[in-house]
Formats: C-alpha cells, sequence, structure tokens
C-alpha cells in the first residue's frame, strides 16, 4: 500500500492558479495510475485528471485546457496545476492511487482549494 499527502491548496481569486502536490511514501514507478479528484459537499467525487506510470493523461472535460497533470518519479511526487480557477471548483481535492487501470486504491486525505470570486 501506500500513503499519500496532498499539499498545496489555499484561497485564490477567480483565474487565479494553484498547484496541488501529492507527495506518495514508497516509489510511484510500479503505481499503475495517479490521479486528483474532488467532492463538493453532497455530491460525489469526481475525477479531475489521471496519469499513467507511462505518462499518458486523461482529463475531465470542465478542466481541459486549464489543468495539467504531471509526475516526477524521482520525487515520487505527482503535481496539478490548476490555472484560471473558477469559483465553483471551490471544494476538497484528494490524490489517489490507482494499481489496476485507473480505478482507485489508496486516497490521501485532501487539500482544500477555495475560489473566491
Amino acid at each position: 500500500q501506500v500513503q499519500l499527502v496532498e499539499s498545496g491548496g489555499g484561497l485564490v481569486q477567480a483565474g487565479g492558479s494553484l498547484r496541488l502536490s501529492c507527495a506518495a511514501s514508497i516509489s510511484i514507478d510500479n503505481i499503475n495510475a495517479m490521479g486528483w479528484y474532488r467532492q463538493a459537499p453532497g455530491k460525489q467525487r469526481e475525477l479531475v485528471a489521471t496519469i499513467t506510470r507511462r505518462r499518458s493523461t486523461n482529463y475531465a472535460d470542465s478542466v481541459k485546457g486549464r489543468f495539467t497533470i504531471s509526475r516526477d518519479n524521482a520525487k515520487n511526487t505527482v503535481y496539478l496545476q490548476m490555472n484560471s480557477l473558477k469559483p465553483e471548483e471551490t471544494t476538497v481535492y484528494y490524490c489517489a492511487a490507482s494499481w489496476f487501470a485507473t480505478v482507485p486504491s489508496n486516497w490521501g486525505q485532501g487539500t482544500q482549494v477555495t475560489v473566491s470570486s
């Protein structure tokens, strides 16, 4: 198993940027995929972006062109660069590790992102 620790959340104005980081407790070289998800109160957790071991990426339609997921295997860290943030994207963002396909198996504790209008 792997422990994941997110950081980088905070308060930003609409149109601003944040970069989230997810540090893994083990090498991510052998983890099939890493991803970022978000969950607003009263709603289901939704996919934001994933990146596979071969660096293939997938994004939710709502964030395409604004968010970029990347991974640094040497640092066992995955990043989510978020640009042009919108107030409706205020929520908790979670990092996940997927050992099989892109099905999340392990979750971080989440980091709060607040976008003010």
